[in-house]
């Protein structure tokens, strides 16, 4: 078994976050996205990860290493973005000869038990019901729930269960075939190569899709459900931080997730706040947010904001969403 993630995307709709942070490391209840991803498969025994990076991808790869130096690992570049299918497709040295896969987007958070998926005796999908399915790729069932169409965005959807983004295949070969066959022959969906079509190429080949209906899916591509996921998962026991240091006239309401190293003075602190390390605040409130790693606030309220790494903010009240190493000044100059 050998785990595919692509995390090459830019993450535009977090823009100006990810302008020089890149989505899969943004932390959500005091770790990065991607780290979810890892410690889960890595819980139910997967031990080779290709990773798929492109966009701020030393950025990816020197966490990756560092965080997880035993992880038996390979790094392929996407040197041009034309979508799912095509950076998977890209990777195909590294995973072709693999008895089967699992593919993990990197920008995704699911409840799950991934053990059920591990054990499943085929291929199959992780998918949840959705309100608006033309927001995501489909899938409609035939005889025996098993899978006969897949449709990336449809105008009218013929079915509620969106692909959630994991994926366990057993037919290795057929995928590979299948993503070559539509890059080669320039089978496009919106000018882009999806992997929904490369599916729909297997099905039409005789493979069997079966799905697997995920607890909660967190797709962390935009503020709202970044914030709403640190908020969820702080909630659970396990993700909060306990045993903090005292800090000096601080009020911390819990849970929150406070990283080491921080200077907090004079504030109040929750609930749902995660803060990455280093941080220093000084006589600010803030509720309902995530804080980077280096960030400095000073005088300032904030809530449903995240801030980036290396971040100065002061004498401000506000609700952001800023990039790393940027400073904002909103106080009053002296006279």
């Amino acid at each position: 078994m050998k785990a595919i993630i692509p995390v090459a995307g830019a993450g535009t709709r977090l823009r100006p976050l990810t302008y020089t942070q890149p989505k899969p490391l943004i932390p959500v209840a005091g770790k990065p996205i991607i780290s979810f991803i890892i410690d889960q498969l890595m819980e139910v025994g997967v031990r080779e990860f290709v990773f798929i990076i492109g966009y701020l991808g030393e950025k990816i790869k020197d966490y990756v290493e560092q965080t997880y130096p035993n992880l038996k690992k390979e790094f392929v570049t996407q040197e041009e973005r034309f979508g799912s299918a095509h950076a998977i497709w890209t990777a195909r040295a590294a995973w072709k000869n693999a008895d089967e896969v699992i593919i993990f987007f990197g920008d995704i958070i699911v409840d799950v038990d991934f053990q059920k998926v591990m054990d499943f005796p085929g291929s199959c999908l992780g998918v949840k019901k959705v309100t608006d399915p033309r927001e995501f790729g489909v899938v409609e069932y035939g005889e025996d729930n098993v899978v006969n169409r897949v449709v990336e965005k449809p105008k009218i959807p013929k079915s509620d269960m969106a692909m959630v983004g994991f994926y366990k295949i057993k037919e290795v070969s057929v995928l590979c075939e299948a993503l070559d066959f539509n890059i080669k022959n320039q089978i496009r969906t919106e000018e882009e190569y999806p992997l929904t079509d490369a599916l729909m190429r297997m099905i039409e080949k005789g493979v069997q899709l079966r799905t697997i209906t995920v607890d909660n899916w967190f797709n962390c591509g935009k503020r709202e459900v970044l914030l709403q996921t640190n908020a969820i998962l702080l909630d659970r026991e396990g993700y909060a931080s306990a045993d903090l240091p005292e800090f000096d006239s601080a009020i911390i309401i819990h849970p929150v997730s406070i990283g080491a190293d921080c200077q907090i003075v004079n504030s109040i602190i929750g609930p749902h706040v995660t803060i990455g390390n280093n941080a220093k605040i000084n006589n600010a409130i803030v509720k309902d947010s995530i804080i980077g790693n280096y960030a400095s606030l000073r005088e300032v309220i904030l809530h449903h904001s995240v801030v980036g790494n290396d971040t100065a903010i002061t004498g401000m009240k506000h609700s952001l969403n800023i990039g790393d190493n940027t400073e904002i000044d909103f106080s009053f100059p002296e006279k």
